[in-house]
């Protein structure tokens, strides 16, 4: 079996997941909470036609794969975090070299255009 090795993922991630707001008034306000600190590997997909309109304001992603070594407990609901970049798990788990690492598809949201 063909392990992924320390190159290949030379980025260090938070995996978080989602904490719900039990508050009465709470609903929407919920926190993350840390699950995981991992190294990945985190590579940016080529640009292409990746702003649309979402409710009047022009919103750009930046998809990205994220691979890691293998486990079984990241779900669609967490995100990544790396530095300031924050990423939510859009498709995944996909299961890589005979089950030593798991890749995920992601993409980081910020609003485009000048914010002057």
């Amino acid at each position: 079996m063909t392990q992924l090795t320390a190159g290949e993922l030379p980025d260090f991630i938070r995996i978080e997941r989602p904490v719900a707001d039990e508050a009465f008034d709470g609903a929407g306000s919920g926190s993350w909470a840390l699950v995981d600190e991992v190294w990945a590997g985190v590579v940016d997909m080529l640009p292409s036609r990746g702003e649309k309109l979402a409710e009047g304001i022009n919103v750009a992603t930046r998809p990205a794969r994220v691979r890691m070594r293998i486990r079984d407990d990241i779900t669609s609901n967490m995100r990544f975090v790396m530095g300031d970049r924050i990423m939510q798990i859009i498709a995944g788990p996909a299961i890589i070299r005979q089950r030593s690492g798991v890749e995920f598809m992601v993409e980081e949201y910020s609003t485009a255009g000048n914010t002057a």
